[in-house]
């Protein structure tokens, strides 16, 4: 039997359950941004010719989009122009490739932004895409934890050793996809996919959550009393996606009730259009989250495959490829499961689109069970009122690979308590604190 999940957050967003029995070493992470330390890992390398110039983006205290921007502002170019692979933490030390299109080395040079370095890497005629990305290499310090240095090596063996007889840890959608302060971005999403534009925008706005400031819980609370101009004036300024929202609404000079759908999908169309589509991805996210949990509570393997499953093969990297699948029957089990332990295909779970295959048997069963519970269909996935946004689906492992080292020190910054520095790599789509949860069993 898994251990339940015990923080409220974790099962708002559909992860119930711990992957691992043995007991946790608590701690904290992010303590200061050096304890998060991730690199970029892609398949680029980089010439001297090219109208991309590429460079190695270095940043902490900025979130990927934000720096980009802000890039973007001090070259007096389009955002547009400027590809990346992947977004990164910003409370973290991150590393990452990025693109920037009709640029010379000189005007780059000339951009000094705090807590941002930017080191020329060549030219190319590619791009920076999601597609360059294999993975990110992670270097991570949990500090403040109880217990000698002999004790902690061994609650992470015990735990490093469950993880191996697994072959992995569930591949949870982690807290970021659906914000760590304000898991807002799935609800918007079913609002999208259920047609309410009109309940989307305003969830956005006005949904309060206790980690905010109190400036925002004003703010959103006179949006949710139908005072919108009001609460423009008070909403903070860092919150731009909501004043751009506001301001876009506050235009129709009516009340609340009185402003028509044409008016929230205007207001909605404000936003960056990776943000409208990250709304549809993260409900997609915390579906896949339900179906991986109601798996472990029936206690079916991760690691292999039970007849009516889909799994996908491996690419020429030996990783997951979800564009290749194949429904387990009963005459092809025996070796599915051999290629499983072999790495060579994974037991999948559908990222829920318009064009997805339910599975058959038991994991089909699941997969309605969840479909009922959420009262949702396939084809609500295809958004008749803002097409762009629409899924048809994938497929994504229900297991990701992970081999750790780990190191164990005196903390300086907590006298007479330890700190862990875990150093591992995770594949494109796989989250850190998924990880880090199974080590310390109280994550924050």
């Amino acid at each position: 039997m898994n251990l339940k999940a015990s923080l409220e957050f974790e099962k708002r967003i559909g992860i119930w359950f711990y992957a691992t029995q043995s007991e946790g070493i608590g701690g904290t992470i992010k303590t200061i941004p050096a304890d998060f330390l991730v690199r970029e890992v892609t398949n680029r390398t980089e010439g001297d010719d090219g109208k991309y110039l590429i460079a190695e983006l270095t940043k902490q205290n900025w979130d990927t989009h934000s720096v980009v921007r802000e890039i973007s502002n001090r070259l007096r170019v389009s955002r547009n122009r400027i590809g990346f692979a992947g977004t990164k933490d910003k409370f973290a030390v991150t590393t990452q490739k990025i693109s920037i299109w009709d640029t010379d080395e000189t005007e780059l040079e000339r951009v000094k932004i705090g807590d941002v370095s930017l080191k020329i890497l060549g030219r190319s005629n590619k791009t920076v895409s999601l597609g360059d990305l294999y993975g990110n290499a992670f270097k991570i310090v949990i500090r403040n934890v109880e217990g000698t240095e002999e004790e902690l090596k061994e609650k992470i063996g015990a735990i490093t050793g469950e993880i191996a007889t697994m072959g992995g840890i569930p591949n949870f959608f982690g807290v970021q996809r659906f914000g760590m302060n304000r898991p807002i971005t799935h609800v918007v999403g079913e609002h999208l996919i259920r047609g309410n534009i009109k309940e989307a925008v305003l969830s956005y706005i006005s949904d309060i959550f206790a980690g905010e400031s109190e400036e925002a819980k004003e703010a959103r609370s006179l949006c949710k009393d139908g005072d919108l101009k009001e609460c423009l004036k008070r909403m903070p300024l860092f919150l731009r996606y909501e004043r751009s929202m506001l301001n876009e609404l506050v235009k129709s000079n009516s009340e609340l009730e009185e402003i028509g759908e044409a008016q929230f999908l205007s207001a909605f169309s404000v936003l960056p259009k990776n943000l409208q589509k990250l709304f549809v991805h993260a409900y997609q996210a915390y579906l896949f989250n339900l179906i991986l949990s109601h798996r472990m509570q029936q206690n079916l393997p991760l690691n292999e495959a039970v007849v009516g499953d889909v799994v996908c093969f491996h690419n020429e990297l030996g990783l997951a490829d979800p564009d290749r699948v194949e429904k387990v029957s009963e005459d092809k089990l025996e070796g599915i499961n051999r290629l499983i332990k072999r790495g060579r295909a994974f037991v999948t779970v559908p990222i829920f689109g318009s064009e997805t295959e339910v599975a058959d048997g038991v994991v089909g069963e699941i997969e309605r069970t969840v479909f009922e519970d959420e009262k949702v269909e396939l084809n609500n996935f295809y958004i008749e009122k803002i097409p762009e946004i629409s899924s048809k689906g994938t497929r994504r492992p229900v297991l990701v690979p992970v081999t750790l080292n780990a190191e164990i020190s005196d903390d300086e910054l907590n006298p007479e308590r330890c700190k862990a520095m875990l150093e591992f790599f995770l594949p494109k789509g796989s989250y850190a604190t998924v990880l880090l949860r199974e080590y310390m069993k109280n994550f924050k």
